[in-house]
């Protein structure tokens, strides 16, 4: 017997619930009970209200599914690294001079 195929959609998540689980809204204005899985739950990538993901779905239960992915266009951005390391604001980390070398 073979596997049947999953079904993919987009979606945005309304609501967090405890162990993982998440309200995720449809493009098609469904909502389901969408939980983490897989390597997301392994890596624990996290995810917020708000986020867009992509959702897996069987065809037998179209109440439910998997979250198989997370939008990186959702994420607000990162500062960059030499800017953490250093402590310097946004605007500071451009103007940081070099290490001096010392041989």
């Amino acid at each position: 017997m073979a596997k049947e195929e999953l079904l993919e959609f987009e979606g945005e998540v309304t609501e967090e619930l405890p162990d993982g689980n998440f309200r995720v809204k449809l493009d098609n204005d469904h909502v389901i009970l969408a939980y983490t899985a897989g390597k997301m739950r392994k890596f624990r990538i996290r995810t917020g209200v708000g986020d867009r993901v992509t959702v897996e779905m069987s065809p037998y239960d179209l109440a439910r599914g998997s979250r198989s992915g997370t939008s990186r266009h959702s994420r607000p951005p990162r500062r960059p690294a030499s800017a953490a390391r250093c402590g310097a604001s946004g605007a500071d980390a451009g103007l940081m001079a070099p290490p001096a070398i010392i041989s």
